[in-house]
């Protein structure tokens, strides 16, 4: 069949070869004569995909012994409720930096749990840049640092990481993990939705270190407890195990790839096309992010009326372009280059992009 030119901010493309993988195994996994999502969460089978992925992450991303992989459901959205709750105590404050929708509703939520404050911002100028390091006021006494890596709505990315904080940095790394290097030891905890670069929806990877788990309150829900999943190797409940294998297997396709430093190459080389043909053409399409904060997994441009944007779109759907439309915050268009969009379909996105111009 053809595959469509998906540039969906989110659930996003996945590896061709892992979807062929998956069909391979759906029907009996491993000779157990089930799908997996047919398997119980506390069989053998399952705890050696559990394992797995777990080695697998950890050795794409050099994580450190002394920090726990937590495999959690609710995504990142719950993740802005259980990082305070896990992580603000009583009489500290918590600072987060504002640069997009997703920072605002983490610290929204955070306010509810606790004192939680603007450490920076650059709504003023709709979120169009990432603050410099020197914009973000930190107390050494608050409770952690959160910032959201990549903001896929506005099309920005920090390039410059906030390192050697003397607090915990909390990071939402949802649209833009697996995608470069991290020196993981700069960051109390990492969360991430899987449906972007990771894996399918219903699976958020939460990477934490081992003392900050010592601040879990006893008196929280147990399901809300960075503690108690931690000590049940995230199967506390029935994890959501197809998604785990997904995640099993994307983590195996980038392995062979040559990891994350490839995976970097890729995605710059994609960035590099679509900022290319947006600055080169001569106004007709402008970009949303400034330069030096642009991200490589959302590249963000509009184009010079609403009549032209609908025109570009429909255009692009009919060809088989899927998920161009922008978010409503900023309008014109977004194409979201994930690890697993391959260069090919970044190709003749630009290519059908310089044909539209010429045309109009």
């Amino acid at each position: 069949m053809k595959r469509a030119y998906n540039f969906n901010a989110g659930p996003a493309s996945l590896p061709v070869a892992v979807l062929e993988k998956a069909k391979k195994e759906m029907m009996n996994y491993q000779g157990s004569g089930m799908a997996v999502m047919e398997l119980s969460h506390r069989s053998k089978e399952f705890e050696e995909i559990n394992e797995r992925t777990k080695k697998l992450l950890s050795k794409l991303l050099s994580i450190p012994d002394d920090y726990e992989i937590l495999f959690l459901q609710g995504g990142a959205s719950l993740q802005f409720s259980m990082v305070p709750m896990n992580l603000l105590e009583n009489s500290t404050t918590a600072s987060y930096v504002l640069t997009g929708t997703w920072s605002e509703k983490a610290l929204k939520e955070a306010k509810k749990i606790g004192n939680a404050i603007e450490a920076a911002s650059t709504k003023h100028n709709n979120y169009k840049s990432i603050p410099s390091l020197t914009e973000i006021d930190v107390k050494e006494d608050v409770a952690y640092l959160h910032i959201t890596t990549n903001n896929t709505i506005f099309g920005t990315q920090w390039h410059s990481l906030p390192e050697g904080m003397p607090v915990p940095l909390v990071a939402d790394m949802s649209s833009d993990i697996l995608s470069r290097p991290l020196n993981i030891s700069s960051y109390g905890l990492i969360y991430a939705g899987a449906q972007k670069n990771l894996g399918p929806s219903g699976v958020t990877v939460v990477i934490i270190q081992k003392d900050l788990l010592k601040r879990s309150r006893k008196d929280l829900p147990s399901m809300l407890n960075y503690q108690v999943h931690a000590s049940s190797q995230s199967l506390y409940n029935t994890p959501p195990t197809l998604s785990v294998y997904f995640l099993m297997l994307v983590l195996e396709w980038a392995e062979a790839l040559g990891g994350v430093e490839e995976l970097e190459r890729m995605n710059k080389e994609k960035a590099a096309l679509l900022y290319d043909t947006i600055d080169q053409s001569g106004g007709f399409y402008t970009g949303h992010a400034e330069k030096d904060s642009r991200s490589l997994m959302n590249v963000t441009f509009t184009l010079g009326s609403d009549e032209l944007t609908a025109s570009f779109l429909q255009e692009a759907e009919e060809l088989g372009f899927i998920g161009l439309a922008g978010h409503r915050s900023v309008g014109g268009c977004r194409a979201s280059i994930y690890n697993a969009v391959p260069l090919e379909h970044v190709e003749k996105l630009v290519k059908f992009m310089s044909d539209f111009r010429l045309r109009n």
